[in-house]
């Protein structure tokens, strides 16, 4: 049975993230706001939830979802290394619109798909989205629709998308509040030299004041900057 919830009224929102809570333990999916549109978010440790959300938006494990965590020190918790560049854009940018992809922690246990070992993680701008993760801890979270189709900006576009393969709805108005809806930015510091493999609500003139030798969507790196041999998740080509 599917729940929706009005977290713009304070009674309902606090009623709906603790619904939220309760199926994200038993491996449901919940949809919920986020600073650029809505998402569709499980429990990133659970394989049978991460299964489910994949199902529900028609999409195989070739397509990874990102995760979403509720602070900058998460990242040294589940990414085996941390560049200089990459925290340097963490500090700067979050929270907010920027994807970080990252070696993960090869202790972890948790299957998103074919990683290739790595992590795409982000932490929203978005109060009701980082109440809940505060609450829940990283969650898998790619945007609230069906593959191919346009990404929910608000709740009423998530359900008539994803119905009842979704447990609990948080509707918190139109995403994002202002401006268009575009997707975050997506960098890759898997490699020698770090590169934005999706261009995003944050330009690359402003990731490179902290990232110098950042190089652009479809760069090439010169001959004696080669990446390394490491290959990478398939980054989301949906907005997250």
């Amino acid at each position: 049975m599917t729940s929706r919830f009005d977290c713009q009224d304070a009674v309902d929102r606090e009623a709906g993230l603790e619904a939220a809570r309760t199926v994200l333990a038993e491996k449901q999916c919940i949809v919920l706001p986020t600073d650029t549109v809505y998402g569709i978010g499980a429990d990133a440790f659970s394989p049978q939830a991460v299964a489910t959300l994949l199902a529900a938006k028609g999409r195989g494990r070739s397509m990874p979802p990102p995760v979403l965590i509720p602070r900058p020190e998460t990242l040294d918790g589940l990414a085996a290394t941390v560049p200089d560049g990459a925290r340097a854009l963490a500090e700067r940018f979050w929270p907010g619109a920027l994807t970080l992809i990252l070696q993960a922690q090869p202790s972890l246990t948790w299957d998103l798909g074919e990683t290739r070992g790595t992590v795409a993680l982000r932490m929203p701008d978005d109060d009701v989205a980082l109440e809940l993760l505060r609450h829940t801890g990283p969650l898998a979270v790619s945007s609230a629709n069906r593959s191919g189709q346009p990404a929910a900006t608000n709740a009423d576009d998530a359900e008539d998308q994803l119905g009842e393969a979704v447990a609990v709805y948080l509707s918190d108005g139109a995403r994002p509040r202002d401006g268009d809806a575009l997707p975050s930015t997506i960098v890759d510091f898997t490699s020698r030299t770090p590169r934005v493999v999706r261009q995003g609500a944050i330009a690359l003139e402003v990731l490179r004041e902290e990232v110098p030798a950042l190089l652009g969507e479809g760069e090439s790196a010169e001959p004696s900057e080669s990446p390394d041999s490491a290959e990478t998740a398939a980054p989301e080509t949906e907005q997250s």
